[in-house]
């Protein structure tokens, strides 16, 4: 069949074949001849220009469209390429349609390949853009997700850290407690330990001792000590040792011995005189009574109370000690018996 529509511009069809002269239909160098004339370069579609090769393929694709099938019962047809330039495609100029002429079929294949090609580059290029958009996403989505865990982790470090800090907080609190505790029950029980020393120091102080001595007295306080110097005594300086307490306290006997006189004694006062076995004299003076006033007497035994007679500013128990009628320190005397004053 002969196709009865207009030429495309720029190709010029012959009449020459006969239909069947062929079994495909491809242009050849006979069919094809030289480009005559003035020939327009195609507009660009698409970022590309239309060369000769892409024309070609237009034309095969367009008579595929018809039925290669019957191209046999076709007549031949000889078709001129034009002149394009060369847009990077190998089909322009006449480079490219010298290509084409001497390539023959291959150089229909080429194109069409050509065109396959840049299809496939630009498929290619948006694949790339594609999987690089994606992979973009999923990196800032996994950067998200990292950015999200390290805060959940800071999150839990920082509670981790409070908590041991306030662990920390409360176990020093205790121990502090602890320590504090443990000193006052130190303090307490070093208080109760010197009460406990002072009341059986007292108790030794005025119970008898084990050496057939004993105090004069107990609960008193010393006043004026012997050799202490004054108009209150006639010889000009004290003869003895004051043991000032309330009257009525029980004066003792300091050791074993014998009352020789009980009775008033001017100054002195009511006076008990006790002679030991050694013939050492002690004499209590100032008494308000006498409760033993001759006979044998043990250490400790109570022969009268402290009073304030005679003359006296309180009531206080005046001891004298006297060897050979001298008087000496009662208290180095009391002393030297092991007795602590």
């Amino acid at each position: 069949m002969a196709s009865n529509s207009p030429a495309p511009e720029g190709i010029e069809l012959q009449e020459e074949p006969t239909a069947g002269a062929w079994g495909e239909w491809n242009p050849t160098e006979d069919s094809a001849r030289p480009p005559r004339g003035k020939h327009r370069v195609a507009k660009q579609r698409g970022g590309l220009a239309r060369s000769s090769t892409v024309l070609g393929v237009g034309v095969i694709a367009a008579v595929g469209a018809g039925g290669i099938a019957t191209a046999q019962d076709r007549p031949q047809v000889a078709i001129s390429m034009p002149s394009l330039p060369d847009f990077g495609m190998g089909g322009g100029g006449g480079d490219g349609q010298r290509h084409a002429e001497a390539g023959g079929p291959a150089a229909d294949s080429g194109a069409s390949a050509g065109s396959t090609g840049v299809i496939a580059q630009q498929a290619a290029q948006h694949t790339d853009a594609g999987a690089t958009l994606v992979g973009r996403i999923l990196q800032q989505a996994e950067s998200q997700e990292t950015a999200a865990e390290a805060r959940f982790r800071a999150q839990a470090e920082r509670e981790a850290q409070e908590a041991a800090a306030a662990e920390a907080k409360a176990k020093r609190e205790a121990a502090q407690k602890e320590v504090e505790d443990a000193r006052l029950a130190a303090e307490k029980a070093a208080k109760e330990a010197k009460e406990a020393a002072d009341a059986k120091a007292e108790q030794e102080r005025t119970a008898k001792p084990s050496g057939s001595y004993s105090l004069p007295t107990s609960a008193y306080t010393l006043t004026s000590h012997y050799g202490d110097a004054g108009s209150m005594w006639s010889s000009g300086h004290h003869t003895g040792l004051d043991f000032a307490a309330p009257t009525g306290t029980p004066a003792k006997a300091v050791g074993a011995g014998k009352i020789t006189s009980a009775g008033w004694s001017g100054a002195y006062g009511y006076r008990i005189v006790l002679e030991l076995d050694d013939g050492t004299e002690i004499w209590y003076c100032h008494l308000s009574s006498m409760s033993v006033t001759s006979g044998s007497v043990g250490a400790g035994d109570t022969i009268g109370r402290v009073g304030a007679t005679g003359n006296v500013t309180g009531p206080h128990l005046h001891l004298e000690v006297r060897k050979g009628g001298s008087t000496v320190d009662p208290l180095a005397w009391l002393e030297s018996k092991g007795l602590n004053v």
